[in-house]
């Protein structure tokens, strides 16, 4: 199977409503923020849903979840050593795991086990989503009707009260890029960015859980930007930059269509004239 053949550039919106869309463990599960108060969601988060995707799609993942082991593997070592002798040299290693798992030869992955230090650097990189504005965080106190601990007969215990995060309105924009450079060294092929293209759009289905409820989270626009050669035309970053925001003339948005996303005009008319095609998609 040829590698990719065209660097690949995009850009995706998605929306949060009333969820939790990542918490941060360190404080007490609350959506993740900057310092000025913009949401965030991990590069991780994001690739671990995208892992799941593919895993739907029935392709071989290597990095599956707890909720989601498919071949009885209780960590990422057993795995590995289920596959691989000790004696195996690691160029053999790195090609057989490329070639086996879909999420190796795509992100790249660090292999620690049977003595080894192998890194497999992958071709699609995955930016944090950062929301366009500020986001508010409502704090909902939350109680349950029986007592998860011992307590005093007639009495509540203390873990019947709680606490729930979740962010009211907002939108969400990720960025990303695949590298033919690198897609060489792993075997991603064109068939393989188009998987992960329909991983993008989907992003969020089979996703579901108390703080996301279905339908809560939702992909709106994707952007795709196809060079028309190895290198491309331009720096990932002046090409992910075609794509504007302008905030909502009101002071809050409440939905997609409150913000004006287009793509810079005059530049973009340049780029298509040296080859770039774009593709705008709706999530599905």
């Amino acid at each position: 199977m040829n590698s990719l053949m065209k660097k690949i550039d995009f850009v995706l919106f998605v929306s949060v409503n009333n969820a939790n869309p990542n918490g941060d463990p360190l404080l007490g599960n609350m959506p993740r923020t900057d310092y000025e108060g913009y949401g965030e969601i991990s590069d991780v988060c994001i690739k671990r849903k995208i892992r799941n995707r593919l895993q739907d799609m029935g392709n071989e993942i290597f990095v599956q979840s707890n909720a989601r082991i498919t071949d009885d593997k209780g960590s990422l070592e057993e795995r590995f050593n289920t596959v691989f002798d000790k004696n195996q040299k690691d160029d053999l290693v790195a090609a057989d795991a490329c070639e086996k798992w879909i999420d190796v030869r795509s992100f790249g992955q660090v292999m620690t086990f049977q003595n080894r230090s192998l890194g497999i650097r992958g071709p699609v990189s995955i930016s944090l989503a950062k929301s366009l504005n500020p986001i508010d965080i409502i704090t909902m106190q939350i109680t349950r009707s029986t007592n998860g601990m011992d307590s005093e007969k007639g009495k509540r215990s203390s873990d019947t009260m709680g606490v729930k995060h979740f962010v009211g309105f907002g939108v969400y924009k990720l960025t990303g890029s695949m590298n033919c450079y690198f897609a060489k060294k792993t075997g991603f092929s064109d068939e393989d960015a188009k998987k992960i293209k329909q991983a993008l759009l989907t992003l969020f289905e089979n996703d579901m859980s108390a703080a996301r409820p279905e339908g809560s989270m939702a992909v709106e626009r994707l952007y795709w930007f196809v060079h028309p050669n190895e290198l491309g035309i331009a720096s990932s970053a002046k090409i992910q930059h075609l794509v504007t925001v302008s905030s909502p003339t009101e002071d809050i948005a409440t939905s997609f269509a409150d913000y004006n996303i287009e793509l810079a005009k005059d530049q973009t008319v340049s780029y298509k004239g040296k080859g770039l095609e774009i593709e705008i998609i709706d999530g599905e």
